[in-house]
């Protein structure tokens, strides 16, 4: 055995300080969140990854690009969550500076392009996003099947054709009872993730409460105790509360 005599205090402090971060250092690598990626024709500008907090908007963390379009992030996460990778062009222009992703632990890649930044973004590494541009291509379809609708519908109104536009009112009623249908049905069946309380609390959260209720019941221990299972969980008492009042 080995005996270390410290005849320096100072020399004692800096050990145990030493040992005593071990641990937490391991932690933090275990909960660290890596994005990384880059942004094609990008040569100046300042990148930014956000995130909800509470009902703002707030940066996590930032980096400058000068010179190369590649860029990295890193955060701590608890759990799976969505972010946002805000592009400042600074040319007073905030359309299509923003992607959504959801973050996990672990490595998200992000690659995309300068002129078409929001729309060209391919994202991996994440099981929640690739669930999530599942659920977007299809809700795409409903949105482009609405717009026609509501286009005609329109028509018919300035028209003054009642019965064409009752009739695409209906349809209207029943694409819409589709749509929320198949998010319930899409979020059920993903319980396990937590794209499935997100999605109840963005997409559906006004449904009947059976409806939202066969999504809760499902989640697994892990998603129910996850940020978004808590307040889903959250926001379904409230309801009852407010429905027996």
């Amino acid at each position: 055995m080995i005996l270390l005599r410290f005849n320096s205090p100072l020399l004692l402090a800096l050990c145990l300080l030493f040992i005593s971060c071990q641990p937490t250092k391991k932690v933090q690598a275990d909960n660290l969140m890596i994005v990384k990626g880059s942004v094609e024709g990008l040569r100046k500008g300042k990148l930014y990854l956000q995130k909800m907090q509470d009902t703002l908007l707030v940066s996590v963390d930032s980096t400058t690009v000068d010179g190369s379009p590649d860029f990295q992030f890193q955060t701590p996460i608890e759990t799976d969550e969505v972010f946002y990778l805000y592009l400042d062009k600074e040319d007073g222009d905030s359309l299509n500076d923003r992607i959504l992703f959801f973050g996990e632990k672990g490595e998200i890649q992000i690659n995309t392009l300068l002129k078409t930044f929001e729309s060209s973004a391919e994202i991996t590494g994440s099981k929640n996003q690739e669930l999530l541009q599942e659920y977007i291509s299809f809700s795409r379809k409903f949105n482009d099947q609405n717009l026609e609708l509501m286009e005609d519908f329109y028509k018919a109104q300035i028209a003054k054709n009642t019965e064409r536009a009752d009739s695409l009112q209906n349809r209207i009623d029943n694409l819409l009872k589709r749509r929320y249908l198949y998010t319930i049905n899409f979020a059920a069946n993903n319980t396990d993730k937590n794209i499935a309380p997100y999605l109840a609390l963005t997409q559906v959260y006004d449904a009947n409460l059976a409806l939202l209720d066969s999504i809760a019941v499902k989640m697994t221990p892990e998603v129910r105790a996850s940020k978004y299972g808590k307040e889903f969980v959250n926001y379904l008492e409230q309801r009852r509360t407010s429905n027996e009042d």
